[in-house]
């Protein structure tokens, strides 16, 4: 079973930064197959902040494990709750919460 996404987020000067860690073993064909695993990794990512997108990324098997992530953005406040979800080839899904500080 996956692990939570880590979630860091910051505001300074009117944007907000968040940096985040999946945790996912990202196993691509060569990797699964060296590996005797069945192929999955992370294939769409979003983050939303009172309810508005914020940020999507369609992934491949290309990222590496447990892949970091780092995006910017306006118009949230000190507070506001960051929620990013994930879902896998599996479709296994995965969604985690972190608040701006």
């Amino acid at each position: 079973m996956a692990k939570k996404t880590r979630i860091k987020a910051k505001l300074k000067k009117g944007i907000i930064t968040v940096k985040a860690m999946a945790k996912h073993e990202m196993l691509g064909h060569r990797e699964a197959k060296k590996a005797k695993k069945e192929l999955n990794f992370i294939t769409y990512m979003t983050a939303t902040v009172n309810d508005k997108l914020v940020y999507e990324v369609s992934t491949s098997q290309f990222l590496s494990k447990n892949p970091y992530i780092k995006f910017k953005f306006k118009g949230a406040n000190k507070g506001d709750k960051v929620i990013i979800s994930w879902v896998d080839l599996k479709g296994t899904t995965q969604v985690s919460t972190g608040k701006i500080k």
